[in-house]
């Protein structure tokens, strides 16, 4: 968030919250208000901007030309914004960006959790924009050029995960003169929200988020990377357990099968990681998965693993996420 404009951006995300909130469920989303030329803002002398994010202040003193984002869901956000990226990491590219990863203009940082700093460096950055995956490198990338830290928690996403989102876009908006636009996908993220809690809300499915790694199965609940599927999509846990974490608790097919979940979704993190096929309901076709209430009715879903693991955090991924969570709810 922006230090010395919070008492203008943080209203103005409240205000497009509740203009969403108060549409009711039964009543059609507005269309969001076309982005308003960006051309003349963007000619306006550029006003310092302060960032405040957890780890530390930023100042970005002049209109930043050459973008280096080091977290695919900071690659979303300026791709939403229209501002062009010098570099990034392509170890891990989802689909839906892939443009950046085939663009030899795209110069290629090396990989998310490890970048390149020599690579950074060479890309000549005005701005950099990281996540918590890069934090260690922070203090070295500042000294290359303003670096400021998505404040997203990929631990535990229950408390303000849509809220995060939204203010990023603002202060990137602010930034890159694009408030408008940012307003704009801001509205839209909204509608899709309350689409989805509108689905929800009425629902007694319980679900379960499940993540497969080579075989093995960890749960993430109301605490957790995907605590944002129960806390702001409505969606009903099946497990009360607490599973705090990145990588969820380890589970076992008999957990699944107490637990009776009416909807599963299945995040395939080897198909990420490995570069495979996702997996479908043959490849979980043990007997006591078979007795769950979600497989009877074939609502396991399995997920954009790209979307859910990759990303996660971004407008794009988002979207894609809440599309998922609106599959396990179709009869």
């Amino acid at each position: 968030m922006t230090s010395h404009h919070r008492y203008r951006l943080w209203p103005l995300a409240v205000l497009i919250a509740a203009t969403v909130a108060v549409q009711g469920c039964n009543e059609k989303p507005a269309e969001p208000p076309r982005a308003a030329t960006e051309l003349q803002v963007g000619q306006a002398v550029f006003a310092p901007v302060v960032v405040q994010h957890q780890l530390g202040t930023t100042v970005i003193e002049r209109a930043p030309q050459r973008v280096v984002a080091l977290d695919m869901n900071e690659v979303d956000f300026l791709d939403q914004l229209g501002v062009p990226v010098v570099g990034m990491p392509k170890d891990f590219v989802p689909q839906f960006l892939a443009s950046y990863k085939d663009s030899p203009s795209v110069e290629d940082l090396g990989s998310i959790v490890q970048p390149n700093l020599e690579r950074v460096h060479g890309a000549r950055p005005d701005l950099i924009l990281i996540t918590s995956l890069q934090a260690n490198h922070f203090r070295e990338l500042s000294e290359m050029a303003p670096t400021i830290h998505f404040d997203v928690d990929y631990r535990d996403s229950e408390a303000r995960h849509i809220e995060v989102i939204r203010e990023h876009l603002l202060t990137l908006g602010q930034i890159f003169g694009k408030q408008a636009l940012a307003r704009q996908k801001i509205m839209a993220l909204d509608a899709k929200v309350e689409e989805a809690r509108c689905i929800t809300q009425d629902r007694p499915e319980k679900a379960l988020v499940v993540l497969h790694n080579n075989g093995a199965f960890s749960s993430f609940g109301v605490q957790s990377r995907y605590g944002f599927i129960f806390n702001a999509l409505g969606v009903k846990p099946a497990s009360p357990m607490a599973e705090t974490g990145l990588h969820g608790q380890p589970i076992s097919s008999e957990f699944i099968q107490q637990a009776n979940p009416d909807i599963i979704y299945v995040v395939d993190r080897t198909a990420v990681m490995e570069r495979r096929p996702v997996m479908g309901a043959e490849s979980m076709g043990n007997p006591l998965l078979r007795q769950t209430n979600a497989w009877k009715n074939h609502r396991v879903i399995f997920v954009d693993p790209q979307a859910w693991y990759v990303t996660g955090a971004s407008p794009t991924s988002l979207k894609r996420v809440i599309d998922d969570v609106v599959r396990g709810y179709r009869d």
